[in-house]
Formats: structure tokens, C-alpha cells, sequence
């Protein structure tokens, strides 16, 4: 297999994963700064254009970081990081699906919107005038997130899971474009600090992204 990889959360997010499985795979780095991600010898094998993309054995391409985790939970099923059998599995989804739609999604689109157009303009269609909503939307998530974790060490459960990967690592790359959490999130704080002492944290910053200061 082969990751192909860069900087940014979404392949951070998927070494982090695989640090905490194990897992060691070949990369092939890809310039996303330069937009190579979106040229044709790499759209050819993810139409998408998207990083990270997955390259199996046999030639086909995984591309989308929760398919690309949920693909390796099957190669190498432990340490569990979606779940041991189906009803925690569901829960972990359910985490997932939340954490995208209410959290990092409005968020990262607030970034490619705002701090991060003059990168993305000419790779999508941006709407400069939502970012702020889009902000707006994710601290609000934030804030749902924050009461349902009361209690809780990690997002799904008392383990850590792919839901509380992706969390984090969104966390920490917006800390660095403008979108810190909010401190007072007791719950959120508390987490954070979890996740961040985790070995796998520091481990898997792109080493581009460390030099330059930026979380991805």
C-alpha cells in the first residue's frame, strides 16, 4: 500500500490513526501548497483532488480520511479505534458523523473561505461572505459538544476513538488559522489536553507544517 500524503489536518489525521494502530505504510508526498493534489497524475488515481488518497495493492484508490480508517480498522483491527462489534462501531459513526456536520466541516470551510482563500479560490467554489457564519456554526457545535462530553474522557466513550483523531486534529490545526476553541469548554479543554499529551499527537505533524508553525 501506499498513503499519499501531505500537510494538513485531514492526512494528519489519518498518521495519526495509524500511529496509534501501528500501522507503517509507504508515502508518496504530494505538494498541496503548489496544488499538485490537483493536477492531473493525481486525479487521474483520486478524481476528487483531495489529500490524502489511499493506494491498495492492486492498484485501487481509497480516498475520503474516515473510508481510508475504517479500510485499515479492517487490515489491522487492533487496537480498536472504531469499534469492537457493531453497536460500538454505530456509536463511533454516530460520533463521527456528528463532529463533521456540527464542528470540523464549518470549519474548515470557514478557513478555506476566509484565512485560506487566496489558496482555495482557484480550486473551489469559495463564498468569502459565510466565513464568519461558518465560524459561527462551528463554535456553536463546539459548545453542544462540550455539555455532551460532561463526564466523559473521550468523545464515543471511555476509550479513545477515530471520532476523538479527527477532533483533534481539526482543533489543532484551527487553533493556527484563526479558530482557537474557546478555553472556557471545560470539557473540550480537559479532552484536548488528553489528546494532545498522546505520543501519536506530536508524531504525526508533517514535518513541512512543524517548520512553518502550523498544526497539520
Amino acid at each position: 500500500m501506499k498513503l499519499y500524503n501531505s500537510v494538513g489536518p485531514n492526512p494528519r489525521l489519518v498518521r495519526m490513526f495509524m500511529i496509534e494502530k501501528g500501522i507503517e505504510i509507504e508515502c508518496s508526498e504530494i505538494d498541496l501548497m503548489a496544488g499538485e493534489n490537483r493536477q492531473a497524475a493525481y486525479t487521474r488515481k483520486n478524481p476528487a483532488g483531495e489529500m490524502p488518497a489511499l493506494e491498495l495493492d492492486d492498484g485501487r484508490v481509497l480516498a475520503e480520511t474516515v473510508a481510508i480508517c475504517e479500510y485499515l480498522e479492517e487490515f489491522q483491527p487492533e487496537p480498536a479505534l472504531v469499534g469492537i462489534d457493531p453497536e460500538s462501531r454505530a456509536n463511533t459513526r454516530m460520533w463521527l458523523r456528528r463532529i463533521e456536520y456540527r464542528v470540523t466541516n464549518p470549519m474548515a470551510d470557514g478557513f478555506r473561505f476566509g484565512e485560506g482563500l487566496e489558496i482555495f479560490k482557484n480550486r473551489r467554489h469559495c463564498i468569502p461572505q459565510a466565513a464568519d457564519d461558518l465560524k459561527a456554526i462551528g463554535r456553536e457545535g463546539l459548545v453542544w459538544l462540550d455539555e455532551q462530553m460532561t463526564g466523559r474522557d473521550f468523545v464515543a466513550g471511555p476509550e479513545p476513538s477515530l471520532a476523538d483523531i479527527l477532533l483533534y486534529c481539526f482543533l489543532d490545526f484551527a487553533a493556527t488559522v484563526g479558530q482557537p476553541f474557546d478555553p472556557s469548554l471545560g470539557s473540550i479543554k480537559q479532552w484536548f489536553e488528553r489528546m494532545n499529551a498522546r505520543p501519536s499527537a506530536e508524531q504525526s505533524l508533517h514535518p513541512v507544517a512543524k517548520a512553518a508553525g502550523m498544526r497539520g
